[in-house]
C-alpha cells in the first residue's frame, strides 16, 4: 500500500475512535492492529531533522522513493517491501495510560519474535526500538524502528520490523537520526529469506500475550 493511503486510513480510524470518546461512547471502541508493506518511502517524524536525509529530492524521484514529513514521534526511517509495518490503533485507556509502557510493550513483542528465530533482541537506553548487540560499540544493529502519535489516548503509527528488506535503502539516510549505528534485517542476520507471513503470525501471538488480548479476525 502507498504510504499516503495508509496514513489517511489511520487518520480516519483515529478520528472514528476519538469521536466515540467525545460522544461518551468509549465502550464501543474496537482496538485494531494493521500490518502493511509499503512502497519505497522515507518518513520524517515531526521533530526530525532534514539533514538526516542524505539524498536529493531529484534523486528520490529518479529512484521512485516517496518522502513524507509526518506527525509521529521519532526522526527519519525507511519503509518498503519485505518489511512488516504495524499500525496498532488502540485506546490506551483500555490498557494503561502510559506511553512509555506502550512503547516498551511494543519492544517486548519484537524481542519475543526475534527469540523465535534464535536472535537476542534488546533495548538501547534512550533509543526507542529494538536492537541486536546494542552494548557492543561498532556492532549495534537496529532491526525494528518505532514512532507513534497519540490523541485522547488513542494511538496511531507504530513499528517497522525488517524481515526481507532491501537494506541498501538505509544508506541514503541516518536511520532514526542516530549517527554511527546500522540497521539490519532478519534475512541479513539469518543468512536466508524468511517467510514474512510466518513472522506476522508469530508477531500476532506475542502481541496478544504482551497486551493480554485476543484477536477477532475480520
Amino acid at each position: 500500500m502507498s504510504y499516503k493511503d495508509a496514513w489517511d486510513f489511520q487518520e480516519a480510524k483515529l478520528l472514528e475512535k476519538t469521536d466515540l470518546k467525545r460522544a461518551g461512547q468509549a465502550d464501543k471502541i474496537q482496538n485494531e492492529l494493521f500490518f502493511v508493506e509499503h512502497n519505497h518511502v522515507y518518513t520524517l517524524g515531526k521533530s526530525g531533522h532534514e539533514e538526516n536525509v542524505l539524498i536529493s529530492k531529484a534523486s528520490l524521484e529518479k529512484r521512485g522513493i516517496e518522502y513524507f514529513h509526518i506527525n509521529r514521534g521519532g526522526d527519519i526511517t525507511y519503509h518498503g517491501p519485505g518489511q512488516i509495518v504495524g499500525y496498532p490503533i488502540i485506546d490506551l485507556e483500555q490498557f494503561k495510560t502510559d506511553l512509555g509502557w506502550y512503547l516498551r510493550s511494543l519492544e517486548e513483542v519484537m524481542i519475543r519474535t526475534l527469540a523465535d528465530y534464535g536472535l537476542k533482541g534488546d533495548r538501547s537506553p534512550g533509543e526507542t526500538g529494538v536492537w541486536l548487540d546494542p552494548d557492543k560499540k561498532g556492532f549495534e544493529r537496529k532491526i525494528c524502528a518505532m514512532g507513534i502519535r497519540c490523541s485522547r489516548w488513542v494511538t496511531m503509527h507504530g513499528f517497522a520490523f525488517n524481515v526481507n528488506t532491501d537494506m541498501s535503502y538505509f544508506d541514503f539516510i541516518v536511520p532514526c537520526g542516530i549517527q554511527g549505528k546500522k540497521a539490519t534485517s532478519l534475512q541479513k542476520e539469518l543468512g536466508h529469506p524468511v517467510d514474512i507471513e510466518e513472522v506476522k503470525s508469530r508477531m500476532k501471538q506475542h502481541f496478544a500475550a504482551v497486551f493480554q488480548i485476543k484477536f477477532a479476525e475480520i
